[in-house]
């Protein structure tokens, strides 16, 4: 009776692949794709650049956005959001201030709603100067937005379907 002996395989293929690299191959294919998946629909990474969200958000810094996180639930006051500019190849980092139907105004950087001072724990620093902008009625479907550095802030409503998703972190 004859023995057949298997040959052993190279070192370099222990050390890449262990003791099954069909399994490690099938597993590796397996992360790939949910990375892939995890990153084009779910999560997208973004690099803040300028200072509209300072110092909440320091420009150079990579932050992540959840793109469902808005699929099941509205959102909320305080949200701080990715918003899609129509037109053009660049998105905003605001936070949400302004609900539809609310009366927003800004003045000297403060957020009015309603004709009451907004509450704002996440400002890091009282405005002495900043913005203003006249009273407006948020319609519905839309929210008004602003970055925390009123000095420098783009602020507007926004449509829901502008905003991108919700920052994670």
């Amino acid at each position: 009776m004859k023995t057949v002996s298997m040959q052993k395989p190279p070192w370099w293929i222990w050390i890449v692949f262990g003791r099954r690299p069909q399994r490690t191959l099938i597993r590796v294919t397996l992360l790939v794709a949910l990375t892939f998946l995890v990153f084009k629909f779910l999560v997208i990474p973004i690099q803040v650049t300028g200072m509209s969200m300072a110092p909440t958000y320091q420009s150079g810094r990579i932050n992540f956005v959840n793109q469902l996180a808005y699929a099941w639930s509205k959102p909320k006051r305080g949200d701080v959001v990715v918003v899609r500019t129509p037109g053009e190849r660049y998105i905003l980092l605001k936070r949400i201030v302004g609900l539809p139907g609310e009366r927003v105004a800004l003045r000297e950087g403060k957020v009015w709603i309603n004709g009451d001072l907004l509450d704002e724990p996440y400002m890091r620093r009282p405005w002495k100067q900043g913005i203003s902008y006249r009273e407006i009625t948020v319609e519905p479907d839309h929210y008004f937005v602003v970055g925390d550095n009123r000095g420098v802030s783009v602020f507007r409503p926004v449509p829901i379907w502008q905003i991108v998703g919700k920052v994670m972190f």
